[in-house]
């Protein structure tokens, strides 16, 4: 490398630097609330119309679920905080200059003015800044002055916010969106034999993955979540869970079982309102490499990639998502030929 290029390289971009919150809708809000806070342990912070907000024991901010009524599942919006107010303000830029921006809100509970847009697979995006930190009334502080509260005792409770997964119906377009205007990077993805992508793992930080995007088949399918996920870091929890969603009717979709690609210990459950809800018993590596190349996966290295340890994900892991669209069955059967699940 010249001495011309190193001084003219393009300085990374930091500005987005956390998941903040994701909304979810639901047509069954009291059965979801209770799966959230009996079961997952998660706590209630407050409630605004047909909107109920919670938190993680180890969730640093207001709420970093956001429950909302709805006549259909799926994704209200997701939200990430910048890096700082400068950033903010340069990431809105680059979105209006995009084309995609929605403009400017007054925030919402927990939270200052937000900027709304759109991402290339029709998903609600908004940055923001300003957030109102979790104060732990006497009863729920902890000892450890590390830990915003004391750990539940009830349900098998979750630590933290970990990622979100979205369905996209062009990968590729949605993955450099965000890695062009947001400084995501790309960590991980699946390339079909064609040369296709047909799912993509990014992140703003160490973890392997924040945001992840897999390709949705479905005729007319636009801004579909696949799945939210909360962290344990502790992979017998999953075990503990596992007893526990069968003694409450909760249906388990896969796992407990691990990932290759980004080595996550996992499980899959459908919460009572039908949206996808991963459960992490450990997130898997951390990735210290500024210059870390993506991992790729495709033909025969794909099938220890989806899984590495337990048993396969059913066919409807790559078709399910809320809202609800059922793909036609030729749009199935390319789509499970190309993650490998099907014969041709």
């Amino acid at each position: 490398m010249t001495l011309d290029s190193v001084l003219h390289e393009q300085e990374p971009n930091f500005d987005v630097h956390q998941l903040a919150h994701v909304e979810i809708l639901t047509p069954k809000p009291d059965q979801t609330l209770r799966f959230f806070k009996e079961l997952l342990g998660m706590q209630e912070t407050a409630r605004a119309g047909q909107s109920v907000y919670l938190r993680a024991y180890e969730d640093w901010y207001h709420h970093t679920l956001k429950i909302t009524e709805s006549r259909q599942a799926g994704l209200g919006h997701m939200a990430w905080r910048t890096s700082s107010r400068a950033a903010l303000k340069r990431r809105v830029g680059a979105i209006e200059a995009s084309g995609r921006g929605q403009g400017w809100s007054d925030g919402d509970l927990g939270h200052g003015a937000a900027y709304q847009f759109s991402s290339p697979g029709g998903h609600t995006v908004e940055l923001l800044w300003d957030v109102e930190y979790f104060q732990a009334p006497p009863e729920l502080r902890s000892p450890l002055l590390n830990r915003p509260q004391r750990r539940p005792l009830h349900g098998v409770p979750v630590r933290r916010l970990d990622h979100i997964n979205l369905m996209s119906p062009d990968v590729t377009t949605d993955k450099a969106f965000y890695m062009d205007d947001l400084g995501f990077r790309l960590r991980e993805h699946i390339v079909a034999e064609g040369g296709g992508e047909m799912a993509a793992w990014l992140s703003v930080s160490p973890l392997a993955h924040e945001l992840a995007i897999m390709g949705d088949q479905a005729a007319g399918a636009s801004g579909r979540l696949h799945h939210v996920c909360y962290w344990y870091g502790a992979p017998q929890h999953l075990s503990d869970l596992a007893d526990v969603m069968r003694e409450e009717n909760i249906d388990i979709e896969a796992g407990p079982g691990k990932h290759g690609i980004t080595q996550g210990m996992f499980m899959y459950v459908l919460e009572p309102g039908g949206n996808r809800i991963e459960l992490f018993g450990d997130s898997g590596y951390l990735i210290q490499d500024p210059d870390w190349k993506p991992v790729t996966w495709s033909g025969e290295s794909l099938e220890r990639g989806i899984i590495w340890h337990g048993s396969s994900l059913p066919a409807e892991f790559f078709m399910y998502g809320t809202p609800l669209i059922e793909p036609s069955v030729t749009e199935k059967i390319e789509l499970l030929q190309a993650a490998g699940v099907a014969d041709d």
